[in-house]
């Protein structure tokens, strides 16, 4: 037995998506991570391997994570494909019979959506093609030459070059949705459309101007009518009501044109009747092909007449130094998307606008502030006779003394790649640093950087004061010891994209922009 998922459902599960986001009762964190790539593989940066889909490979994706950023509402929406208006192009019109046997002209697409049926303008305007100069002289239709600038809610041509096209327009892009949401290959379209104020005239207007607009000619036909005379109030028969067509016939008695001159209503299908109108069909009849609107008109619903399947994540990712999770001078090799990651020791849904996915350390002793720490070294604390926490330095503040580390399975027997290692430097227990280590054999110090320096047991709180000067550590200490903000392993991880590794400085940001296509 045959059978499709409609796009329809692809459009449904965009919407609810992003409707997802937009509900109290879930969480949606961006995320970057993975500062060795190089180590997983010589040839990151040149050829990222692709990601793999499993548990045990999610667990290392929390391992590596460095720090989330809260995805809002405002950060999310459905988008569709760019085809930027230029002169001299061939575009598809809007039909609603597109099939493999019956293809989109002049692009050969077999369904709509992958038509380029539609346009934006230069300034960021949305039109839809409703007729793109296509008859029988020509079938694949004409280069459009005039660039639809209008708002006007009825469909017209854009200019005076005689082109043929006849253009719909649908919505303009605000200013702030540009910023966010405009990309090589998509743009977005309007949040909220069967409510939003912004575009209640062009939805207004779909269902109170009446459904069929367009008609094109396949065959003009042979003795036709009168020669020259022009037909109105031609009917369109079918299963709607009211609809009439204006018919001229040129001097060899062929159909010159066709216009619609009231578009009725209900119609799923149709056929000008030129005998009903008073004009003898001839010795071949003319054929016409009837298009017929999206349920509602154009503009009525517009996910569904522009084929909204994708949606767009938008995250920014800044310095902040207030709240500096997203540390600098280590490379970031990953990004992705978590859905309801709980707060660190909590079943609730984490809710810190960044939230750190590491661990911290307050360092003290002599020549704190000139110690240094490189990015990926290994650093150690005997936290009990025989017993070595091992972690990776993510960064070290001079000036604060705060070290903040990660640690994955690599650290405990296990090579990055998930193989056991059998002969593991630390044995196989991956432990914690910890500010109460072992009566017996423990030490606070911790050993890596170019001096030893041990663990802060008198420092508890999420900031300091150093010459009157507050910093922001980022993360709450308790004790000198840090733990990350969000809780690993919680969630469902729903998107991961490895990607050469970049080194972030002080003065940069990332625009982080995911296309989830549905």
């Amino acid at each position: 037995m045959s059978a499709i998922i409609t796009d329809q459902l692809r459009i449904l599960n965009a919407k609810e998506f992003v409707a997802s986001v937009a509900s109290t009762s879930n969480s949606y964190y961006s995320f970057v991570g993975l500062p060795n790539a190089t180590e997983v593989s010589s040839a990151w940066n040149t050829s990222p391997p692709d990601p793999r889909d499993n548990f045990d490979e999610e667990n290392n994706y929390w391992d590596t994570m460095i720090a989330l950023k809260k995805i809002n509402e405002s950060d999310v929406k459905q988008v569709v494909r760019k085809n930027t208006w230029a002169s001299g192009v061939n575009y598809d019109m809007y039909r609603h019979d597109i099939k493999a046997n019956n293809p989109s002209k002049p692009s050969n697409a077999i369904s709509l959506y992958e038509a380029n049926y539609y346009v934006i303008n230069s300034d960021f305007k949305v039109y839809i093609c409703l007729q793109n100069g296509t008859d029988p002289e020509n079938p694949n239709g004409r280069a459009s030459l005039d660039e639809p600038t209008f708002t006007d809610l009825e469909p017209r041509e854009a200019g005076t070059s005689g082109d043929g096209y006849v253009w719909k327009y649908l919505f303009t892009i605000s200013p702030s949705d540009i910023i966010k949401f405009d990309s090589t290959n998509f743009i977005p379209v309007p949040k909220d459309w069967e409510t939003n104020t912004t575009d209640a005239s062009v939805r207004n207007n779909a269902s109170t101007s009446g459904q069929l607009k367009i008609v094109t000619i396949t065959n003009r036909g042979v003795g036709v009518g009168t020669a020259n005379r022009t037909y109105t109030r031609v009917p369109i028969k079918g299963d709607g009501n009211g609809a009439e067509a204006t018919v001229v016939i040129n001097n060899n008695a062929k159909v010159e044109s066709v216009t619609i001159s009231n578009g009725g209503e209900g119609y799923t299908f149709g056929t000008v009747d030129l005998a009903a109108g008073g004009a003898p069909t001839g010795s071949t009849s003319p054929i016409f092909n009837v298009i017929i609107p999206p349920q509602g008109g154009h503009g009525a619903d517009i996910y569904r007449e522009l084929g909204a399947r994708n949606t767009l994540i938008y995250s920014r990712i800044e310095n902040d130094s207030e709240n500096p999770d997203f540390i600098t001078g280590n490379e970031i090799a990953r990004i992705g998307i978590v859905q309801n990651p709980q707060a660190f020791s909590s079943t609730e849904n984490l809710g810190l606008d960044k939230a750190s996915a590491v661990y911290g350390l307050k360092l003290t002793g002599a020549g704190y502030s000139s110690a240094t720490f490189a990015a990926d070294a290994f650093i150690t604390q005997t936290v009990g006779l025989g017993s070595t926490a091992v972690g990776r330095v993510v960064s070290y503040d001079s000036t604060t003394g705060v070290l903040k580390y990660w640690q994955d399975r690599s650290l405990a027997g296990f090579n990055t790649d998930g193989t056991q290692d059998t002969s593991p430097v630390y044995g196989n227990r991956l432990l914690r640093f910890t500010s109460t280590p072992g009566a017996s054999g423990g030490s606070l110090n911790i050993l890596g950087g170019s001096t030893t320096l041990a663990i802060h047991t008198a420092f508890t709180g999420v900031s300091t004061v150093i010459n009157n000067r507050t910093y922001y550590l980022g993360q709450s200490f308790s004790d000198g010891v840090a733990n990350p903000e969000v809780k690993k392993y919680s969630g469902n991880i729903i998107y991961i994209d490895n990607r050469p590794s970049i080194t972030r400085s002080t003065s940069q940001k990332e625009d982080i922009k995911v296309i989830l296509q549905f």
